[in-house]
């Protein structure tokens, strides 16, 4: 019996990703008031919250200027807009794995084909 792989799209990774942090931002700040009592301990706390949740707004900025420049198609499974980051991807709704490369058409989904050493490879192979 084969399992099947769920696929998550690029862009809603890292989203999840810095809303993760906005959580554990607002946790880490939850135990500074538990430890009120070791002020240097509460403002510690306090600051590593707010770090993360100021990392958490780099980040969303970062994943804004990316998805700005992503290539927007229609999903051929579901037909609904959807953007593709990379070689490879998959759709931000049904979780279809996309590409726009013809190479990769047919061929097994893997998110290497997005790596640099990939396509260094790629390029070794082609000039031998």
């Amino acid at each position: 019996m084969k399992v099947a792989l769920n696929y998550s799209n690029k862009i809603n990774k890292i989203r999840t990703f810095a809303l993760s942090l906005i959580f554990i931002g607002f946790g880490v700040m939850y135990l500074g008031i538990l430890v009120k009592n070791v002020a240097w301990l509460m403002v510690i706390f306090f600051i590593l919250g707010l770090l993360c949740i100021v990392f958490s707004t780099v980040v969303y900025f970062w994943i804004g200027l990316l998805s700005t420049r992503a290539i927007q198609i229609i999903c051929p499974s579901c037909e609904k807009p959807t953007k593709l980051l990379g070689r490879v991807d998959a759709c931000m709704h049904c979780k279809q794995p996309l590409t726009m490369d013809k190479n990769l058409e047919g061929v097994e989904f893997d998110e290497k084909y997005n790596s640099k050493e990939y396509r260094k490879e790629l390029r070794e192979k082609d000039s031998k």
